[in-house]
């Protein structure tokens, strides 16, 4: 996989747990203030103390089921991507958590086998092949690429990026995320 390449991943395993919801993302209580970095300082701290600060640049956060259920408030995937996660990996996603992720620009892939992975593997993986290598267990697996119009969406920053970019064309009005 090319490390250059901006859809590609290289990190250590972080685990969590089925059905982390949006309130244990960023408590509602910080959600007042929307600066990233402050957002970051309190991602996962009811169910994770101090995680922000075992987190390493590129790290991997890997979920279980319905990852990013509840609320639908875009902080939650802004606090996971400013702590240093580079990706985030589940069993599942809950749908709104899924198209936020899209929005904001920030990778998320889905891999039934995520019981396979132990906090601290080294993990490879390519959100623009879909290849998810785990490097200590010396694991591939192969999940589906996401499609042209997420690629470009991601390549130009994030949804609004997108619309901003493309203003007064025709071709985004019949383009699906999905």
């Amino acid at each position: 996989m090319d490390a250059n390449n901006k859809f590609h991943f290289h990190g250590n395993a972080i685990l969590t747990k089925d059905d982390v919801d949006t309130d244990e993302i960023i408590p509602a209580i910080h959600t007042v203030n929307l600066d990233p970095k402050y957002l970051a300082q309190h991602c996962l701290e009811e169910i994770y103390p101090g995680f922000c600060e075992k987190v390493k640049p590129g790290d991997i956060l890997i979920g279980g089921r319905n990852f990013g259920c509840g609320s639908s408030r875009e902080q939650a995937p802004i606090a996971i991507k400013y702590t240093g996660i580079s990706c985030v990996i589940a069993v599942s996603f809950s749908r709104l958590f899924y198209r936020n992720c899209i929005n904001l620009a920030f990778p998320i892939m889905e891999l039934p086998e995520c019981a396979d992975f132990h906090n601290g593997d080294e993990i490879d993986a390519s959100y623009e092949s879909g290849l998810i290598r785990n490097i200590t267990q010396g694991k591939e697996y192969k999940v589906p690429s996401v499609s042209e119009f997420v690629l470009e969406v991601f390549k130009m920053g994030g949804l609004l990026e997108y619309v901003e970019n493309k203003k007064g064309r025709r071709e985004i009005v019949h383009k699906a995320v999905f």
